[in-house]
């Protein structure tokens, strides 16, 4: 986890509804930056643990919300089974907790890109844990 206070981007700390999130603020960070912007109270993700979680992707470069799940239900998913970046930046993080994801390509999905995420992207993960197993 990142030890630094800086703000990359504004995040509403309210639980339980979705975040206003504002746009990415300077340079994109090189390496992953895994904050807190509320400190969840349940139980804690660990490597091999499946998350129930809503989450917002933000594009760092345009500032743009690219995907959402606040507008259906919650995903489920094993941490083990999504990128780098969030193997690396969810571990520590308790239900009921909202955490920011800063991830450099090299952690997300690279000079491939993947769906409306373009290549070299860097990406920014608002994230709200709901669950986990």
């Amino acid at each position: 986890m990142s030890g630094s206070q800086r703000e990359y981007l504004s995040v509403s700390n309210k639980p339980g509804v979705e975040p206003t999130v504002g746009k990415p603020i300077g340079d994109a960070p090189t390496t992953l930056v895994s904050q807190d912007i509320i400190v969840g109270t349940g139980d804690e993700v660990v490597a091999t643990s499946t998350l129930t979680v809503h989450y917002q992707l933000i594009s760092w470069k345009s500032g743009e919300i690219l995907q959402s799940s606040w507008k259906s239900s919650p995903i489920d998913f094993p941490l083990n089974g999504v990128i780098a970046g969030w193997q690396q930046g969810m571990p520590g993080m308790k239900v009921g907790g909202r955490r920011l994801l800063v991830i450099p390509p090299e952690l997300a999905y690279g000079a491939s890109g993947s769906g409306p995420i373009g290549p070299n992207e860097t990406l920014a993960f608002v994230v709200d844990l709901v669950g986990v197993q």
